[in-house]
């Protein structure tokens, strides 16, 4: 593997935190996702929006009392091109050693 394996569409670091987020939680919501980022709801809502259009998280949109609630979860094909990354950056990081 070599610098070419690493996936473009997490080359930005917002995308790559939300994806190491959805990476160790089951699903995150969009506040405490906006919190852990320390982002805006527009620059996060255009970045999720990215990574669901890849197929890579899944939104799922309900209430809790009265409040709409909408929560973020890795699919099966996003936590694979997530983890084959992760594999290239190592491999990367190996290489310049």
């Amino acid at each position: 593997m070599n610098v070419h394996d690493l996936n473009k569409a997490f080359d930005n670091r917002l995308r790559l935190g939300i994806m190491s987020a959805l990476i160790v939680n089951q699903e995150i919501n969009f506040n405490t996702l906006k919190e852990l980022l320390d982002i805006t709801d527009g620059n996060l809502a255009s970045h999720l929006k990215s990574l669901e259009e890849l197929g890579y998280i899944e939104v799922i949109k309900g209430f809790i009392g009265r409040k709409t609630n909408t929560t973020y979860h890795l699919t099966s094909t996003g936590e694979k091109a997530f983890n084959q990354h992760l594999d290239a950056l190592e491999q990367v990081i190996k290489g310049v050693r």
